[in-house]
């Protein structure tokens, strides 16, 4: 077992739970906390959640399920050889993308859109309602009741705002002070997975072409010493050696950078890791390169015309129940209508509770149930 560095989270350094609990008997807290999360029904409608495709365009593509494996998979061999946390850093990363809406960053827009008035709507915080809130499973409490520090890695933005409503938890935004290591690595495995994982995704899905992958310096080197090494490889091992490669590369500079910044900053305690500038990173050479992949994402990838018509599709869904929803509560599942009286402004996020927990094909389902003339009985 890998002793942990003295400014990891433990036990005995964590604020704890809101509702004090007793301990587990055959875990750690840590443990506890990604169990109950594998356990939620938010986390299994991961699996029909876009993560870049909508679920039904193909069997193959990330969801976001799979895609917050992956984020867990690459957090816990960071944190490992960082001597942190693997449990706390593999429970924030399962559990940072729960309170995303169906359809990606487009339906985020759309949805953020809609609550304009309303205060906004963001994926983190609703990740947060999610585990504080919105899952209903236990006698004792609502939401998960998780440690602080798992709550805290989930919430990676927070607006002054809504830092100032959140007590202690939102404290560091309104101080500039950093979360545990352990957030930080789930934070920037997440961009390692989303960045590589689109890569192998648009590439499946013919978007992008390895020639146009090839201009991207990250990725460029990586491919050329994959055809260099295997000249007959087939293309769809070339994507899967490339991919593989860039991950690799990547983490390894993030293990490397981040050990000279710890080296450099020496904490001797989690205060200490809170107070300083962020000590999980990429090189500045590799943060580069990073930057250059998004930018060829975004271009050739986020912005191609398929998938813009499939964004603007699911915006309008998005828009259309939000809309249909507000103006009559009773449309909505005997559970989810709010009590009469409620202040608009308490309608309309419960509204977004509900749109933001379904699927890609709920939503889909839920859409043509209200709006499609085909879907109208004959007679009465």
């Amino acid at each position: 077992m890998v002793e942990l560095a003295p400014y990891a989270v433990t036990e005995t350094n964590s604020r704890g739970r809101k509702i004090a609990e007793a301990a587990p008997h055959s875990r750690s807290e840590f443990q506890r906390d990604r169990d109950r999360i594998v356990h939620s029904g938010a986390f299994r409608r991961l699996e029909y959640k876009t993560q870049v495709f909508v679920n039904h365009e193909g069997d193959l593509f990330r969801t976001r399920l799979t895609h917050s494996i992956e984020v867990a998979q690459i957090a816990r061999s960071i944190a490992r050889r960082l001597h942190l946390n693997e449990d706390l850093a593999e429970a924030i990363s399962l559990a940072h993308d729960l309170g995303h809406t169906p359809f990606g960053h487009a339906g985020q827009d759309a949805l953020n859109a809609c609550m304009k008035a309303y205060g906004g709507f963001e994926h983190n915080l609703q990740s947060l309602r999610v585990v504080d809130l919105l899952e209903e499973r236990y006698a004792a409490f609502d939401g998960l009741n998780l440690c602080f520090e798992t709550r805290e890695g989930i919430l990676k933005h927070c607006s002054a705002d809504n830092a100032a409503q959140l007590g202690e938890l939102g404290e560091r935004f309104l101080h500039n002070h950093r979360p545990s290591l352990e957030a930080q690595i789930a934070n920037l495995a997440d961009e390692i997975a989303y960045n590589n994982h689109d890569v192998d995704d648009g590439l499946r899905s013919g978007l992008i072409t390895l020639d146009q992958l090839a201009t991207v310096p990250l990725a460029a080197t990586h491919l050329k010493e994959v055809r260099d090494a295997y000249p007959d490889l087939p293309e769809r091992r070339v994507v899967h050696e490339t991919v593989r490669s860039m991950i690799n590369t990547l983490v390894s500079d993030l293990i490397q950078q981040s050990e000279r910044n710890i080296a450099a900053q020496n904490p001797a305690t989690i205060e200490d890791v809170r107070s300083a500038a962020a000590m999980i990173a990429f090189s500045p050479e590799m943060n580069e390169r990073q930057r250059a992949l998004k930018s060829f994402l975004h271009t050739h990838l986020y912005r191609h015309y398929r998938v813009l018509r499939m964004s603007v599709k699911a915006q309008r869904i998005i828009s259309d129940l939000f809309g249909i929803f507000m103006a009559d509560s009773r449309l909505l599942p005997p559970q989810f209508q709010p009590p009469a009286g409620q202040a608009e402004q308490d309608r309309a996020r419960a509204v977004a509770d509900y749109i933001a927990g379904m699927t890609d094909r709920y939503a889909i389902r839920e859409h043509r149930r209200i709006f499609a003339v085909e879907e109208m009985p004959v007679s009465f």
